[in-house]
Parts: C-alpha cells; sequence; structure tokens
C-alpha cells in the first residue's frame, strides 16, 4: 500500500496482520514473520541494519532493526530503553539471535542436536542453510534422516479445563507425538 503510514499504532490497519501458532515465542514469532512477506526467512538480523532512530518507531522494518541490533550486542536494556518492548519479549527475541550466531559458527559441521534446537526454536530450514551457507537440500536431508520431524498438534480452545477435540491443528517440532490419527 503506497500511501498508507508505515507506523505502527493503535488504530487497525489491515496491511499485515497474521496469526501464527506455537509452542514458545520463538517459535510463533519466526512463523509469524515468515507469513507476512514470501522472501523473509524469519528473524533475520542481515535485512535491515542498526538504526537508533528506526528502533525508537514501529514500523513494520522494526523487528528485522531489532534483529540486527541484537546481532550487533546490543543489550536487552538498551533495547528497552530505545523502543519501550516489554524485556521478556526482547529476551526471546535474543534467544534467536543467540542461536543464530551458534548456526553461523556451525556452518557446514552442524550437528542433528543443533538442526533439532533450531527447529524448536522456529527456524525454516531455509533460514538454517542460510546461516549455515549449506544448501536447503542438505539442511532437509540430514533432518529428515535424523528423524527430526513435526508432530500435528490440535489448538485446546477450552484450556485443558476438559477433553475437548478440534479441528484446529498446527505442526511443531516442540512434541514428540501427534495428537491426530493419519
Amino acid at each position: 500500500f503506497i500511501r498508507v503510514s508505515k507506523n505502527i499504532g493503535s488504530s487497525m490497519k489491515s496491511v499485515g496482520e497474521v496469526m501464527a501458532i506455537g509452542r514458545n515465542f520463538e517459535e510463533a514469532f519466526q512463523k509469524a514473520l515468515r507469513m507476512v512477506d514470501n522472501a523473509v526467512t524469519g528473524f533475520d538480523p542481515y535485512v535491515q541494519k542498526v538504526n537508533n532512530e528506526e528502533l525508537t518507531v514501529p514500523t513494520d522494518k522494526r523487528p528485522f532493526v531489532l534483529a540486527a541490533a541484537l546481532k550487533a550486542n546490543y543489550s536487552v536494556d538498551e533495547l528497552h530503553s530505545l523502543t519501550n518492548i516489554d524485556r521478556w519479549f526482547l529476551s526471546k527475541m535474543k534467544n534467536i539471535i543467540d542461536f543464530y550466531n551458534q548456526l553461523e559458527a556451525a556452518g557446514s559441521t552442524l550437528s542433528d542436536n543443533q538442526i533439532w534446537q533450531a527447529k524448536r526454536l522456529g527456524f525454516s530450514d531455509n533460514q538454517i542453510a542460510e546461516a549455515t551457507k549449506v544448501t536447503e537440500l542438505a539442511i532437509r536431508s540430514q533432518r529428515k534422516e535424523s528423524g527430526i520431524l513435526p508432530s500435528v498438534k490440535q489448538i485446546d480452545t477450552v484450556a485443558g479445563e476438559w477433553p475437548a477435540a478440534t479441528n484446529y491443528l498446527y505442526l511443531t517440532y516442540n512434541a514428540s507425538e501427534n495428537d491426530v490419527d493419519f
């Protein structure tokens, strides 16, 4: 939308709302970022450059400026001062970038355990491949050969108050069994 302000505020705009489901914040956040734009692989520290001014204004670019700032070793407290984003969310975002750094360091020597950890943090095969500088096919092959596969889970619409079977399903690597039979 060309003439729409990119600033995010309290008024509703239909320019990019997403819903992503995961068993932890990191997983759901990375899924949500991928849903906004096909070119986005996740919480990528290389999409935008660090810019303190852009950190202070909520825009559609700010998540990626945050990623770049975390990659540049900004602390959670510094980012909280600049953004007023709750430290809990910033800590979760830092978890993603810290693991991204581990993936970059591992490169082609990536272990099965590191792939499993990455998947639990919501990293896509493509995102892991970009960080490690190997092909997406190589990552997918290693993941499948290692038995690292997602589980199908049902959304609990009644907060565990009683057993409820729903047809709201999602994939996650943060589970060991499926909620539905195939």
